[in-house]
């Protein structure tokens, strides 16, 4: 019998992020749980729960937990950008018989403010005090971000069903030097295998910060890097391709 998944989702999603993905692996006989986190999966047009804005990635991380530790056994984890942080966060907890971290935001210790990563958030980061408040990614800046590997249609559907996110949460990841604290991972309690992905033309985690990321978890780290791909490696055309490898490097686990 194949193992159970809990697929994490990123910034601003929901357990939808993880559709074709879900089907791809229920396919293989894999049963895939497709958790919302905290206040998300809810559409941009209502208000957010004032509280989303302080909700840390300790607290996304808490409920994963809590619900995990009710499986009959450790589950393989999937993250997806913040997702992959959680599910680093949760490896290092003993919750997962493996992790894949897609796209992975970075833990703290590892610098991501690219240029790319400043451009990407810089209507939010200019914000003042905006670690205490929820807020949306403008559509041109996701596009810039995430989704110029999809096409058009498809990059108007997957908006209009992203919500708000976490001031909070974006500020330990991307903001650990100033003492915002959340992100942080003690490699030395990560002791199941990791496979991290990376995409080479990723804006807002680029590749070469993950690459870094899996260096943080040699030796029982894996890495792959697929060209001609971007943020929304879940989705993109030719997402099958990082599908059947992710699978393919499960099986041998």
């Amino acid at each position: 019998m194949h193992k159970t998944l809990v697929m994490i989702h990123g910034m601003w999603g929901g357990g939808w992020y993880w559709d074709n993905y879900r089907r791809f692996f229920e396919a293989r006989g894999y049963r895939c749980l497709t958790p919302d986190l905290r206040h998300h999966g809810m559409p941009a047009d209502r208000a957010p729960p004032p509280e989303l804005g302080t909700t840390s990635l300790l607290d996304y991380a808490a409920d994963l937990e809590a619900e995990i530790r009710k499986l009959p056994e450790p589950p393989v984890l999937l993250g997806h950008s913040m997702g992959g942080l959680l599910a680093q966060i949760l490896a290092s907890r003993g919750c997962a018989e493996a992790a894949v971290c897609i796209t992975p935001a970075a833990p703290a210790g590892i610098l991501a403010l690219r240029y790319s990563v400043l451009k990407s958030f810089f209507g939010i980061f200019t914000r003042g005090a905006f670690w205490r408040h929820a807020h949306l990614l403008a559509y041109e800046r996701a596009v810039y971000a995430m989704m110029h590997r999809l096409p058009e249609a498809e990059r108007r559907d997957i908006y209009a069903r992203c919500g708000w996110e976490s001031g909070r949460a974006m500020a330990e990841i991307g903001l650990w030097p100033l003492g915002f604290k959340g992100a942080q991972v003690d490699e030395s309690r990560v002791n199941c295998p990791v496979l991290v992905v990376a995409a080479s033309e990723d804006r807002i985690t680029p590749a070469c910060v993950v690459h870094r990321v899996a260096r943080k978890y040699q030796p029982q780290s894996t890495y792959m890097e697929f060209t001609g791909h971007a943020h929304w490696i879940l989705k993109e055309p030719g997402w099958e391709k990082p599908a059947a490898q992710i699978a393919a490097w499960l099986d041998v686990q």
